[in-house]
């Protein structure tokens, strides 16, 4: 008689995120023990494993977004877990290079409730941590066990080279005085958008879907990421800087081009040109005409429409998550994290 384990109780994303942590932030840790002794002191120092002295800190890598969706598109497929943990440590290991990187281009000096590398340690030591990173991340998936090894490191570059284009997309829209939507949501696509495809698509990959499972799981990440950008740049506007991180209105302050920003500018109203009129202005904005900025953009209809967007590629993720045919368990997991990233508090 062949007795048939039963199925595990279906989390919520809160707790899924916490295992997935505990679960992929140490073999990350181990990843990045390989790194020249140098560089790798500083990398500790972004992901708080310890202080610029080298005194150990408690405090958290990060959120685990990404790997949750590696592991959970490998399981979805029938895969075990572990296979996709490789892919699941690469797409954090991208994520972070993108962060550091990140807060140097913008002139961000926190980074979840810390102070940003950069600004802590200098550029040069935060680019080449970056760097380091982004080839940590090739490594770990080159050095993975069949078939992500295979397929799985072109996928990744291919992704790491959109990302970028997106980060470079972002930075020469920021010079430009009129951005439309449409231009907005393409660099969106790929400064968001292909890191959090690409972990999906690694992680079916990992579990040995086929390309079919592999391109709806890949396309349910794109949706995916889509809402995660929209809701992201609410929260630059609107978000608690507790959770945030960053201060109140940090997006507006550097005059960002973001999604329900570039939405109200487009608008031919009172409030769409007034908010024109404040990002024209090259002086830094007062506390008052930040407070203001915010105001516009909603007035003007841009608070609205990206969280109508946010809620609309929910939707088409999971209907390509559907199409995936994917196991009950990781399709309800999956789900529940699509409904966190479009639901924080916008």
């Amino acid at each position: 008689m062949t007795v048939v384990a039963p199925a595990r109780p279906v989390r919520d994303a809160r707790q899924i995120l916490r295992d997935t942590g505990r679960e992929t932030f140490p073999v990350l840790r181990a990843a990045a023990d390989r790194l020249p002794a140098g560089i790798r002191h500083p990398v500790g120092v972004h992901f708080g494993w310890w202080d610029q002295a080298g005194r150990p800190l408690e405090n958290s890598a990060g959120k685990a977004v990404r790997p949750a969706l590696a592991l959970l598109a490998c399981e979805a497929v029938g895969g075990a877990r572990s296979a996709a943990l490789p892919a699941a440590v690469a797409v954090e290991l991208v994520h972070n290079a993108s962060l550091l990187h990140d807060d140097i281009i913008d002139g961000d000096r926190l980074r979840r409730g810390r102070p940003a590398l950069w600004a802590l340690s200098g550029v040069p030591a935060a680019i080449l941590a970056g760097d380091a990173l982004f080839f940590l991340a090739v490594q770990a998936v080159s050095e993975a066990p069949p078939p992500l090894d295979g397929a799985g490191p072109g996928l990744l570059t291919a992704a790491v080279q959109d990302l970028i284009d997106g980060e470079y997309t972002d930075t020469l829209l920021e010079g430009r005085s009129a951005v439309s939507v449409e231009e907005c949501v393409a660099m969106a696509a790929g400064k968001t958008g292909a890191l959090i495809a690409v972990s999906c698509a690694l992680g079916a990959l990992a579990g040995g879907a086929d390309a079919e499972r592999v391109g709806h799981l890949r396309a349910f990440g794109a949706h995916v990421g889509a809402a995660f950008q929209l809701v992201d740049d609410l929260l630059g506007i609107w978000g608690d800087p507790a959770r945030t991180g960053k201060p109140a209105g940090a997006d507006l302050a550097a005059r960002k081009k973001s999604l329900p920003v570039t939405a109200a500018l487009a608008t031919d109203g009172a409030a769409g040109r007034e908010l024109s009129l404040l990002y024209a202005d090259p002086g830094p904005l007062s506390p008052a005409e930040l407070a203001r900025a915010a105001q516009l953009v909603e007035a003007a209809g841009g608070r609205f429409w990206a969280a109508q967007e946010a809620d609309r590629h929910i939707q088409q993720a999971l209907a390509q998550l559907t199409a995936a045919r994917p196991g009950e368990v990781a399709a309800a997991e999956l789900t529940a994290l699509a409904h966190l990233i479009s639901s924080r508090n916008h």
